[in-house]
C-alpha cells in the first residue's frame, strides 16, 4: 500500500520538515506516528523541505506499508500519536510508484505580514510584524514581475546549491485582509529561501531602498546582493500542493 496523507502544522517548534540527527523535525514526528499506528518503521517522503519555523496549511507526504487500514482510521490514529501542533487532515491510496516530492507539479506558498503600528501577541510566530504602512495594491503590481520562467539566482540564499536555478512562477500577487498583508506565489519549484527573499525585495521597494519596477533587472542580474533581505520564517506557509 502507498498512502498519501495531507498535514497541517505549526512549524514554530521544529527545525523544518527533514529529519535531522540533532534536532526535532516534522518528518521525525510523522514517522513516529506512522510507526505507532502501523507497528513498523517506515520512511515518509515529503513534498517539500520546509525550513525551521515555517508552517504548512497543506503538506503532502507518502509512505509504503504492507498493512491496509481504513483512511478514517489512519487520520484518527495518526492524530492520536502526533503532537497538538501537527494534524493529519486527509488520507488516500495512490499508485505504488507515486512520490509526493517528484510527482508534484507546482506548489503555492503564502507569506503573512501583520501590518499595524502595534504588534499583536496572538500573531507571534504566525506572521511577520511590520509596523510601517504597506500599499498592497502597489506591491501587487510589483509582484507580477516575478511571473514567468526565469533564472532566480538573485533570489537564492548564499551558499545554496541546486542543479538549476531556473524556475517557472505561475502566479504571484499581494492582497490585504484587514491588518494582514499576504504575498502569494505559485511555482513549479522554489530555491532555498526564494519566497522570503521575494518578500524582502517587495518590502525594500515599499521602503524606497529598491526602485519601483526593478524586479526584472534584479532577475536578469542573477546577483543576490541586488535583491532584498531574507525575511523571517514565521510568516511563511506552504499553502497548496498540486499533482
Amino acid at each position: 500500500m502507498n498512502y498519501l496523507i495531507t498535514l497541517k502544522y505549526d512549524g514554530s517548534a521544529y527545525h523544518g520538515w527533514q529529519r535531522q540527527d540533532n534536532a526535532v523535525t516534522v518528518q521525525q514526528r510523522v514517522e513516529e506516528a506512522v510507526e505507532g499506528l502501523f507497528k513498523e518503521k517506515v520512511s515518509v517522503t515529503g513534498c517539500s523541505r520546509t525550513d525551521t519555523g515555517v508552517h504548512a496549511n497543506c503538506f503532502k507526504c507518502n509512505f509504503h506499508t504492507g498493512k491496509q487500514i481504513p483512511h478514517s482510521n489512519i487520520i484518527s490514529g495518526m492524530n492520536f500519536f502526533l503532537p497538538q501542533d501537527i494534524a493529519v487532515v486527509d488520507s488516500i491510496e495512490v499508485p505504488e510508484n507515486f512520490n509526493a516530492r517528484f510527482d508534484c507539479k507546482s506548489k503555492e506558498y503564502i507569506y503573512k505580514i501583520y501590518n499595524d503600528s502595534i504588534r499583536d501577541p496572538f500573531y507571534i510566530n504566525k506572521a511577520y510584524f511590520y509596523k510601517y504602512p504597506l500599499d498592497a495594491e502597489y506591491l501587487d503590481k510589483q509582484a507580477k514581475d516575478y511571473i514567468g520562467t526565469h533564472d532566480f539566482s538573485a533570489f537564492r540564499a548564499a551558499g545554496a546549491t541546486t542543479k538549476t536555478t531556473v524556475r517557472t512562477v505561475l502566479n504571484a500577487g499581494v492582497e490585504r485582509q484587514g491588518d494582514i498583508v499576504i504575498f502569494r506565489v505559485e511555482a513549479d519549484g522554489f530555491l532555498y529561501n526564494m519566497v522570503r527573499i521575494m518578500v524582502g525585495t517587495l518590502i525594500n521597494i515599499s521602503e524606497g531602498k529598491i526602485k519601483s519596477g526593478s524586479i526584472p533587472e534584479i532577475i536578469e542580474s542573477k546577483n543576490r546582493l541586488l535583491a532584498g533581505k531574507t525575511e523571517a520564517p514565521e510568516g511563511l506557509y506552504l499553502n497548496k500542493v498540486y499533482y
